[in-house]
């Protein structure tokens, strides 16, 4: 039988925890690797199923990888020996879809099986479209066959690339295919979210040349070739918002060391909004939760807007807030599916197609609940922290594909939480 969470709520967390690496920083990190037949060695990995995921697909492409102290990984692509990321992978993580732009760049040919990896659809299902437009500007010739993106360039050329929408994942893949292209590629549009800026670094260490990653328009001069690098991937801003919630939604007093808050001021903002006490000192930020949440609307924004990776987390806070809030996402379709599960939990919940309006309730009762999806799940969880009696949360592995033991970390605050399988 699958793992699930038990909680006991109403324990009020106190104390120290320390924020892990991003996931969505590290994952095309690793596939940078791709580029160069140099060893690029990252430090601060995560230890999460998406991470396993990704260093089996680079395996299976021909990259060499060893584990080191402190989560360190070296990568080392001496030769691409395959290019196609098979279904099976790809299906279970759709962020895998950022080894098409390196492959490519580096080999001329990819084969990428159309993604999977989420319950919730974003305009269009999450398309990739984004990305293949891009590419194509750049000169690689594109067919879909068989559900698998086919990509063929004997060398990209640069390109001016205005994506009709803010993608992280398509801003990632064009600039690190970008950085192999003869000439300059100026991406218009472009994402702005810290996991892009953090690429950016680890590129420009790998001999790149790259400007303004991190801002809406980056200019990629193309070289012959990169070389190896050692990087420091930057802190989860998810999780340490995550971690901060936990300690409001229980009226504790919770610090997460090794943050990065100013990655964070938009969650940090509305925490602050409904009523929590936030003190920031360097990368430690402390949380003292107030008695009761005040309520607040919330509208998610690509960065350096509301992030919808929070959505689900302040849902289950503001379902306990004295008033009425209205959350709008703007981001992903389907993303309300914890609605549902804290309702089951005594929540008051209207969802109608981008709109959640939560009317606050004064406690949840502890019951059975499903997450759906990574962030949904960890909504639950908090949810059950708050809870009158016990709380058991199935389907965990969606919690363990981007949480680095986050039971461990909520039992280290004086949570009543255990993994049972």
């Amino acid at each position: 039988m699958a793992a699930r969470l038990v909680i006991e709520g109403g324990s009020p967390l106190r104390g120290e925890v320390e924020a892990s690496a991003a996931k969505n920083a590290a994952l095309p990190a690793m596939a940078a690797s791709l580029l160069t037949a140099q060893p690029v060695v990252l430090e601060n990995v995560p230890a999460l199923v998406d991470v396993v995921t990704m260093r089996r697909l680079l395996e299976g492409l021909g990259a060499e990888t060893s584990g080191g102290p402190g989560g360190a990984t070296t990568l080392q692509v001496g030769r691409v020996a395959c290019h196609e990321a098979p279904y099976n992978l790809v299906s279970t993580m759709r962020a895998s879809v950022v080894v098409l732009g390196p492959l490519l760049a580096r080999t001329g040919v990819a084969r990428v099986a159309l993604p999977g990896g989420c319950a919730i659809g974003g305009r269009g299902g999450r398309p990739i479209d984004q990305h293949l437009k891009g590419l194509a500007r750049l000169g690689a010739d594109i067919t879909i066959q068989n559900g698998y993106v086919e990509a063929r360039a004997s060398r990209l050329k640069g390109a001016r690339i205005t994506t009709d929408l803010v993608t992280v994942t398509g801003t990632e893949n064009l600039m690190m295919a970008a950085a192999l292209a003869e000439g300059v590629t100026v991406l218009e549009n472009a994402a702005r979210e810290p996991e892009v800026a953090d690429l950016g670094r680890l590129l420009v260490a790998m001999g790149a040349r790259i400007e303004g990653a991190g801002t809406e328009r980056i200019e990629i001069e193309g070289v012959a070739e990169l070389g190896g690098a050692r990087h420091r991937i930057i802190p989860d801003r998810i999780e340490a918002g995550t971690l901060l919630v936990a300690g409001a939604i229980s009226g504790g007093d919770v610090t997460v060391t090794c943050a990065a808050p100013r990655h964070m001021t938009a969650t940090l903002a509305k925490l602050e909004e409904c009523g929590a006490a936030l003190t920031v000192v360097g990368d430690r930020i402390r949380c003292v939760g107030p008695a009761r949440p005040k309520a607040a609307d919330i509208i998610t924004s690509p960065f350096p807007g509301f992030p919808t990776d929070m959505q689900g987390q302040m849902m289950a806070l503001l379902g306990l807030a004295d008033g009425l809030s209205k959350i709008t996402e703007t981001i992903f379709e389907n993303r309300f599916m914890h609605a549902a599960e804290l309702r089951r939990m005594g929540a008051l919940i209207e969802t109608e197609g981008s709109i959640a309006v939560v009317r606050g309730v004064g406690a949840y009762q502890g019951a059975p609940v499903m997450a759906t999806d990574l962030r949904a799940s960890a909504s639950l969880v908090l949810a059950g922290l708050a809870a009158r009696g016990t709380t058991e949360v199935s389907r965990v592995y969606h919690l363990d594909r981007g949480y680095q033991a986050l039971e461990k970390k909520l039992q280290s605050l004086g949570a009543r939480i255990q993994r049972i399988r």
